[in-house]
């Protein structure tokens, strides 16, 4: 979570398009180049261990846009993919 949070923090789509799962994977990912992400809290996790397959990651992203500061507040889910976590979905609240 916080590399992908760091990856739209620097704007870098190919390395989130790479961390995601194929099978929900977007063909592209236009960032939106006036969002400054500030902040990465995260909220509760659910498994994602070593000895893990799934694992789940609330968390909460603060962030300025041009009209304004906003949050995002996501519950995401993980898998492990030839040994690499990559991003399935996510519930938005």
């Amino acid at each position: 979570m916080r590399s992908r949070f760091s990856a739209y923090t620097l704007g870098l789509s190919d390395s989130l398009l790479l961390s995601w799962h194929p099978s929900t994977r977007p063909a592209s990912l236009d960032l939106d180049d006036g969002t400054v992400w500030r902040r990465l809290q995260i909220v509760d996790t659910v498994a994602g261990g070593p000895s893990d397959a799934e694992g789940v990651v609330e968390f909460r992203a603060s962030f300025r846009a041009p009209d304004g500061a906003g949050l995002l507040h996501e519950r995401s889910r993980f898998v492990r993919v030839d040994g690499r976590w990559v991003y399935l979905d996510g519930e938005i609240f």
